[in-house]
């Protein structure tokens, strides 16, 4: 009897402590505790698993299936309808770093809503995550390149501010115990194109402009704004692939700036090392692999890494090595709440995605990010009772305002929708296509030949421009590139028969980039770039030309004159580009924005540590200025002409004055050291100029010791 009472309680004490959950099932246990214990429990297979970024469940330990890729470059990406916002280089054309913080974070509540609904339903698999790849903080050094449209300009101020505010929205508050999303800076490092040459490209700029120019903003991401992930480029740096890069990844990520999180690699970059036309850098996949993960790259997205325990095997990696990485991709998902079900976003209500509330704040942001770049005679605002005629082909082009990795929204405004909305009558006559399918001009103009204006939709597509084999293969076009920033002929000739029958033009311009438009500027009464600006697109360019709306967008990217102003596309030495080297004369420069109002900036004076300017609105409409403060140091002649170092977007009512006040603090005077080999805080004779553009007559200057 003893014996049966011993053995049952033998079989009590097991089923009790098959009850207890593991320690990295125990929420009080830290995170880092927790990974250790869960990775003590695995598997090489399994382990292997984990790191690719579509990662199998491991049902024995509860662990469930996630996939690491998801997108919300401007919107919950790939995923059904949700809102779709401007691409981020209009919504850098805002200057409003605030609105912009509050886009990602409606973006982010959405993200939150579809994962809920996804992990309801099944495994999580691509575009349900928590875990976005975005932002795109490569600099937009040539209006060329095809995924320029991805980033917030040219500018790596301009660029570190918006892309810390999208981290910011996206991933919530920092004191959260549990992390709302993880953003992710891309790509790092030195990576702006050609498309079709980025998986066999070697980037090798000088120190000077890799610090000066190239990684400011993944910088400001990482030690300001605490950004949870960062992906590595395809292309080399210096010889080695990004992703397995000692300098960029050991000294500069991990070291210098001593970012602790999650390193994933861009999509097959680590197939790159030993594809054969590509970097060519080891023989085999079991090398490829085994050199990411020894530099720390956690997550491959991809199969390479299918063939670390073969690595494993053949002493090339060690398991420590793999699971010094894993550490950091469990700690990740046990911050997210993916692997405990816990979800204080919980409550956010379906209806949120795509809603009103949301619909509005695409709306103002796409009002914001418009840029009035030419109103002769002042023939902006337009007047309800006048005959209008629509001509162009992204007048009514729903696809073209979404722009690329986006979401499909169930509501798209058109310009011509929006037009239609608003006025009868509206006579459209396509007369083009983007680059080729012209009527005949006479007959174009026969059947215009009762209207005096005509709004003229022109520009490009996200099939013309985007990323390598994505967009088409056009004249002027190549693997995502252009190869020419003029606008296709077959609009340009229309534009010039349209002039030559003396209609008074009013060019609304679609593009992701920056358009060569000299002689467009000419035959045109008005221009307004209108980038690709999202589902609500249609109705804010209306509330603009037809004067609802005071347009305060400002270029974040310089607009030349002409493809010949460029250099060679492929040479990263940033000597004669973008408005901080360029030495030639541009048709608009960067920071340039017309109002329908004029402003007037007046002297700066410097006190308490401040830069100071009084800006009076001289017109008779309410407007916002955005006043920019540029800095230079005339000694230093390899340095930038002037370089932005802080913006204040503010409103001054008509025939009103307001104070702007700009902080000087050591970060508005880093410079590039020679002995550093770094930008660092440097004391000396500085220029402050403040004003309204970059263009030296927009500024206001003053000599300043620091």
């Amino acid at each position: 009897m003893s014996r049966i009472l011993l053995s049952l309680a033998v079989l009590c004490i097991s089923a009790s402590a098959l009850a207890q959950p593991y320690p990295f099932q125990n929420q009080a246990l830290s995170p880092e505790e927790r990974a250790d214990d869960l990775i003590s429990r695995l598997t090489i297979e399994e382990k292997t698993a984990l790191t690719l970024n579509a990662s199998e469940a491991i049902p024995r330990l509860g662990i469930k299936a996630y996939d690491w890729w998801n997108e919300a470059l401007h919107g919950v990406g790939r995923n059904g309808s949700a809102t779709t916002f401007p691409m981020p280089i209009a919504m850098a054309a805002s200057f409003d770093d605030a609105m912009v913080y509050d886009v990602f974070t409606a973006v982010s509540d959405e993200a939150r809503v579809k994962h809920r609904i996804a992990d309801q339903a099944g495994p999580i698999a691509r575009y349900q995550g928590l875990t976005f790849w975005t932002p795109n903080i490569n600099i937009f050094r040539d209006p060329r390149w095809g995924r320029g449209m991805e980033t917030y300009g040219e500018d790596p101020y301009l660029m570190g501010q918006m892309g810390m505010a999208v981290v910011r929205g996206l991933q919530g508050p920092d004191d959260s115990p549990v992390r709302k999303l993880f953003a992710c800076a891309k790509h790092f490092a030195v990576h702006s194109g050609p498309e079709p040459d980025r998986h066999r490209f070697d980037a090798r700029p000088t120190r000077r402009d890799l610090y000066e120019t190239y990684l400011p903003a993944f910088k400001d991401l990482v030690t300001k704004a605490g950004v949870e992930q960062v992906m590595t480029a395809y292309n080399r740096f210096e010889g080695q692939p990004c992703s397995a890069n000692d300098y960029l990844i050991d000294t500069v990520l991990r070291g210098k700036w001593g970012y602790k999180g999650v390193i994933v690699s861009d999509c097959w970059a680590v197939a790159d090392f030993y594809i054969k036309g590509r970097h060519e850098y080891v023989e085999t996949k079991a090398e490829a692999a085994a050199l990411a993960v020894k530099y720390g790259v956690d997550v491959e997205c991809g199969h390479a890494y299918q063939a670390i325990p073969e690595a494993i095997k053949a002493g090339l990696l060690t398991e420590e090595e793999l699971d010094r990485n894993l550490k950091r991709v469990i700690i990740a998902r046990i911050r997210l709440g993916e692997m405990d079900g816990v979800d204080p976003w919980a409550e956010l209500p379906e209806s949120i995605v795509e809603g009103s509330a949301h619909k509005s704040l695409a709306l103002k942001m796409a009002r914001e990010s418009m840029v009035l770049l030419q109103n002769k005679g002042g023939i902006l605002p337009l007047s309800t009772d006048i005959d209008i005629a629509v001509v162009g082909p992204n007048a009514d082009d729903t696809t073209m305002q979404w722009g690329n990795y986006s979401p499909i929204p169930k509501e798209t405004i058109t310009l011509l929708n929006a037009l239609r909305e608003r006025l009868d009558g509206v006579n459209y006559v396509k007369g083009c296509g983007h680059i080729d399918g012209a009527e005949p001009i006479k007959d174009v103009l026969e059947r215009l030949q009762c209207f005096n204006t005509v709004i003229f939709a022109s520009g490009i597509t996200p099939f013309l421009e985007g990323e390598q084999g994505d967009a088409g293969g056009f004249p002027g076009f190549e693997g995502g590139d252009r190869t020419v920033i003029e606008l296709p002929q077959v609009q340009r000739d229309l534009i010039a028969a349209l002039h030559e029958a003396g209609k008074k033009i009013i060019l609304v311009n679609f593009s992701g980039s920056a358009m060569a438009l000299e002689k467009e500027a000419e035959y045109c009464d008005a221009i307004l770039q209108a980038w690709y600006p999202g589902q609500m697109g249609g109705l804010a360019i209306t509330d603009i030309l037809f004067g609802d709306y005071n347009p305060s967008g400002k270029l974040p990217l310089t607009f030349y004159a002409s493809t010949e102003q460029l250099p060679d596309f492929s040479d990263y030495s940033m000597k004669n580009r973008t408005y901080r080297f360029f030495t030639g004369k541009p048709q608009w420069a960067f920071g340039y924005g017309q109002s329908y109002t004029t402003f007037k900036v007046g002297r700066v004076r410097v006190k308490g540590g401040k830069a100071i300017v009084k800006v009076t609105n001289t017109g008779s409409r309410d407007g916002e200025e955005v006043v920019q403060l540029y800095v230079s140091r005339k000694r230093d002649k390899q340095g930038p002409i002037r370089t932005l170092r802080a913006f204040k977007r503010v409103y001054v009512p008509a025939g009103k004055t307001v104070q702007v006040e700009i902080p000087l603090t050591e970060e508005t005077f880093l410079w590039w050291s020679e002995k550093d080999q770094d930008m660092v805080p440097t004391h000396g004779r500085y220029v402050l100029q403040v004003g309204t553009s970059s263009d030296p007559k927009d500024l206001r200057k003053r000599c300043y010791r620091f």
